[in-house]
């Protein structure tokens, strides 16, 4: 992976790296990895700084210390080991602080089948790259009570957020020499977000002719991960999704243990264990820094120095080979090592190259530079068309729609339908709808309004609050003649 020279602080062309050890087992497995770095001679130079558990303790509600955010805006590189956030300590996940403070957009997992380590899936062959979309959808954390029994969490997709990680991937593809990209999104349900990834997915593909490309729904984009992954080459989704498929993706090749990770951005590339602090046997000498190691060898290739990541990542694959001087968790059954024996193996093969792991030839990601502005799309026409008005009830559908007509009266508006958890229940439609005190009044307006009819809205509003707590409210707008909004099951 590469970097423009302007994102990296380099010392007597030695690059300087944010170390950030973490909790746990942390500060081993980053020691581990620093000493065979070292030994295979990585001109790195590092920067110790603190995030985590021990933030947390000291008060920092983010989990990221003022100057390890100095460090790491100086720098633009981090190698950080995992972690944890305390309970009775802090709210925020320091791993998503980091992330979002630093719009390190793009989540990349590389699923490798790794020699000697033995899963049910050994000699598929797996070989693809999860990459996620890593600071909206859901984890925009964006969410509200809406009734005291009913909360909501909004899902932000943005169409530069899919052109930026669908960038990423057809780059990290061709970089890699791989030769499919597959767009996995739930655009058959939601429409509008997963709706916008796939679109924007296939505008951005169609620029890049000696891709193949496919669009897959995301439930079967899991199923055939587990009956036939050896078909995958790279894989795109957006955040949720991809944070869980990535990790059964780990689960294929050995699991989290030993699965690798970058977060990449314009300014910004941290590269991370997936696993998690293991506290249970932190201190004990017995921890595998096989995930910190190979994230630190794409870490490598991000800042240029290929021939180092591909000594370590050799010198990796032949001790897994050998299978001697394993860590417990790889090791048959009581013959693990202690973490240095294991590192000691490691260096030992530093020049030997493992003959039964296909080679990859790894490039400079082309990465596209996305400038600093606020970003706007504009539409060539715009309608506002109605109102979506959220209330709280106990009453039935009936007596609600009873209401709620009474209330448009005389208004800019007529009632079109009311629905509960995404179902219409009025006018009263076939089957039967478990309800909840939670409703969406759908009202259209009778005649084209003029400008952004804020007084229309108020006055409905007003009357509609005479009678019902009312939560808020969404503008139903078509824009260049399409209806931007969905309708609910039922509704005509």
């Amino acid at each position: 992976m590469d970097a423009t020279p302007s994102s990296l602080a380099v010392t007597a062309n030695r690059p300087k790296v944010t170390a950030i050890a973490g909790d746990g087992i942390g500060p081993e497995v980053m020691r581990a990895v620093r000493e065979v770095l070292a030994a295979a001679g990585g001109a790195v130079e590092w920067e110790d700084a603190v995030a985590g558990a021990e933030a947390f303790r000291k008060g920092i509600h983010t989990g990221a210390p003022r100057d390890t955010l100095d460090s790491i805006a100086r720098n633009g590189v981090v190698l950080k080991g995992p972690l944890e956030t305390p309970v009775g300590y802090g709210e925020n996940s320091a791993n998503v602080t980091l992330r979002k403070m630093f719009e390190m957009y793009g989540n990349v997992r590389p699923v490798r089948e790794l020699p000697g380590v033995r899963t049910p899936y050994t000699g598929r062959n797996i070989d693809f790259v999860v990459v996620r979309e890593n600071v909206e959808d859901l984890y925009a954390g964006i969410e509200h009570m809406q009734t005291p029994g009913v909360a909501q969490c909004l899902k932000i997709i943005t169409e530069v957020g899919c052109e930026r990680i669908m960038r990423l991937a057809t780059a990290l593809a061709e970089a890699e020499g791989r030769r499919r990209v597959t767009v996995a999104t739930k655009a058959n349900i939601m429409k509008q977000t997963e709706g916008m990834m796939k679109r924007t997915g296939e505008a951005v593909l169609r620029d890049h002719p000696a891709l193949a490309h496919e669009h897959m729904i995301v439930d079967n984009c899991a199923h055939q991960m587990v009956i036939r992954p050896e078909q995958f080459d790279v894989v795109v989704m957006t955040n949720m999704n991809g944070d869980i498929l990535s990790d059964l993706a780990a689960g294929l090749v050995g699991g989290l243990g030993i699965a690798p990770s970058a977060n990449l951005g314009d300014g910004c590339a941290m590269f991370e264990a997936v696993h998690g602090s293991a506290p249970q046997i932190a201190g004990k000498g017995v921890a595998n820094p096989t995930a910190l190691l190979l994230s630190a060898v794409m870490m490598l290739r991000h800042i240029g120095d290929f021939a180092t990541a591909r000594r370590i990542e050799h010198a990796l694959y032949v001790t897994l080979e050998e299978g001697k001087d394993l860590t417990g968790d790889i090791a048959p059954p009581d013959r693990g090592v202690p973490t240095a024996a294991y590192v000691e193996r490691i260096i030992a093969n530093l020049g030997r190259e493992s003959t039964s792991v296909p080679a990859r030839e790894y490039r400079p990601i082309a990465l596209k530079h996305w400038p600093q502005i606020t970003w706007y799309k504009a539409a060539a026409t715009r309608e506002l068309v109605g109102v979506d008005v959220f209330v709280e009830s106990e009453r039935d559908p009936r007596a609600i729609g009873i209401t709620l007509q009474a209330a448009a009266e005389g208004s800019a508006f007529t009632l079109k339908a009311i629905s509960s958890r995404g179902t219409q229940v009025w006018p009263e439609a076939a089957g039967h709808t478990f309800l909840v005190d939670h409703f969406r009044a759908r009202f259209m307006f009778k005649d084209a309004p003029k400008g952004d009819a804020v007084a229309e809205i108020t006055d409905l509003l007003t009357r509609i609050g005479r009678q019902h707590r009312w939560m808020h409210l969404e503008k139903l707008q078509r824009f260049d003649g399409a209806d931007a909004f969905t309708r609910a099951q039922g509704e005509g």
